[in-house]
């Protein structure tokens, strides 16, 4: 196993979030999934300059992005977004692609099970073949039932990944398996074999050491499994609003460009733009917890 961290939590310049991955002694990156912002020539230079890999990249599942969509047009856009989010993989060398299928935020079905069940699997069955093309493997990924409606937990995603192809992937959260599982140690071993993409955040979703997960245990079970492939860190730092903050310092008054849409989805899973030194004090954290268990 290895350390890795997305970084679609904090608007930056590439450079300066690889840099400081470097720093904390993680080895990869599981880059945002907008491809269309990246120059991943340039992207692929930096990697290599400070001695990290991309792992992958995930689907931000934002505004009319969704895969199980009762509209075929919408559908066929979100397709084509997650192809092209699947290339920029294979342009930076990376190895994954986790996907989120329905649209994050969106709690209300499009219609019957039966026909999203048909949708979701047509949608995937389309981005798989495109990945066995580029080369990159596909991840399925449930997330908490007041972030979707679709695909919440181990089983669902299974069911999903298997209906798809025998070698399509799951990706699972440790935040959102503490939400939603029974035995969450049992979700993960029940998923071996088929385990690509590993995200990691407390059950609090701030660093990890900073809730209350049996860090030593998980990472334990993902041996136990045979896992190794990368624990990719994505706390969302939850934002007090209330004279009880006891980080008055974290949130961001001079934030840097970032779009309307990207600003929306952060906010909309409670947390706010965060400073520099909150958000590099959490990716220190992480790899503090973490380093000496893999």
């Amino acid at each position: 196993m290895h350390l890795s961290m997305h970084n679609w939590m904090r608007a930056e310049p590439i450079d300066v979030t690889i840099r400081r991955l470097a720093k904390y002694g993680y080895e990869s990156i599981e880059i945002s999934g907008e491809p269309y912002i990246y120059d991943t020539k340039e992207v692929r230079k930096v990697l290599k300059e400070n001695g990290i890999r991309c792992w992958g990249s995930v689907t931000l599942m934002l505004e009319d992005r969704n895969l199980v969509a009762k509209d075929e047009a919408q559908r066929a856009k979100s397709v084509q977004y997650t192809k092209d989010c699947i290339t920029m993989v294979k342009e930076l060398e990376g190895y994954e692609m986790t996907i989120v299928p329905a649209t994050v935020g969106k709690i209300l079905p499009d219609g019957p099970p039966e026909e999203e069940w048909q949708w979701a699997v047509e949608s995937l069955k389309e981005c798989y073949d495109w990945g066995k093309k580029e080369g990159v493997v596909l991840a399925v990924e449930p997330i908490n039932r007041f972030e979707t409606y679709f695909c919440s937990r181990t089983a669902q995603a299974l069911a999903l990944a298997e209906a798809v192809a025998p070698d399509c992937g799951v990706c699972l959260d440790a935040f959102h398996l503490n939400i939603e599982e029974a035995d969450p140690y049992e979700s993960i071993r029940s998923a071996k074999g088929r385990l690509v993409d590993f995200h990691v955040a407390d059950t609090n979703r701030f660093a990890c050491g900073q809730g209350h997960w049996d860090w030593k245990q998980l990472v334990g079970t993902l041996k136990e499994i045979g896992y190794d492939g990368a624990l990719t860190v994505e706390f969302v730092a939850p934002i007090d609003r209330t004279p009880a903050n006891p980080y008055p310092d974290a949130i961001e008054t001079n934030p840097v460009d970032i779009s309307p849409e990207q600003k929306k989805f952060i906010e909309e899973h409670g947390s706010s733009l965060l400073t520099e030194e909150f958000y590099s004090w959490q990716v220190e954290v992480c790899a503090q917890t973490l380093l000496p268990l893999i």
